[in-house]
């Protein structure tokens, strides 16, 4: 078993995404020893955004890249690498200005590659990155969620189920824990650690390999 864990928060010791993705990590290993971790801190090292050059290795076929297009995708190689290696995905990531952070953008926008994790079959896209699943710890200052006068406003769940499911991955489920105040927060505080618990120790039966 291989686990990929991310995380994004900016704040790295008062962090709700990094105390849960980091409680679900240690509670997954215990329950399932033989797993393998690969951690990466997205706030601590940044993606790099993609550029022109970036774009132009993209869509060029491997056997015409040039040294330069070839060393301009050596970061998104390794991410898309991570990501294909991973049975489970642990993604800790807060809720910025009612989307996901740029950081996390920056890391979609590396991994998400045609040929590598989505292709077109005619004019449909069809992923390639199958036989996985994400949980997301989030953590928003409102509460967005679908029976909330807010949830028009959330633009951080439907965006990282489509984006994964475009990858192939619609095994997602976001685990969110909303308030401004640890007073507020406790409600969903103590169904997130409960979710959490259960997911942990369930862990994944015999999950399909697509590489």
């Amino acid at each position: 078993m291989r686990l990929l864990h991310l995380d994004a928060s900016a704040q790295a010791t008062r962090s709700v995404t990094r105390a849960l993705s980091r409680d679900l990590v240690h509670q997954w290993v215990a329950a399932h020893p033989l797993t393998d971790v690969t951690y990466r801190d997205l706030a601590l090292f940044p993606p790099t955004p993609v550029d022109e050059r970036w774009i132009a290795a993209a869509f060029t076929p491997q056997e015409l890249q040039t040294p330069e297009l070839a060393g301009a995708l050596e970061e998104s190689d390794t991410l898309v690498n991570e990501l294909i290696a991973a049975d489970v995905v642990v993604f800790g990531v807060p809720m910025y200005n009612w989307t996901v952070p740029a950081t996390v953008k920056a890391w979609l926008d590396q991994v998400i590659r045609a040929g590598r994790t989505f292709r077109y079959n005619g004019a449909t896209p069809e992923g390639l990155v199958r036989g996985k699943k994400v949980i997301v710890t989030a953590a928003s200052a409102g509460d967005y969620s679908p029976s909330s006068p807010l949830a028009h406003m959330n633009h951080f769940d439907p965006y990282l189920k489509m984006v994964f499911g475009f990858m192939g991955i619609t095994d997602v489920e976001i685990i969110t824990v909303h308030g401004y105040d640890d007073h507020a927060r406790i409600p969903s505080l103590a169904a997130a650690q409960t979710r959490i618990s259960e997911i942990a120790e369930s862990g994944l039966e015999a999950p399909e390999r697509v590489e």
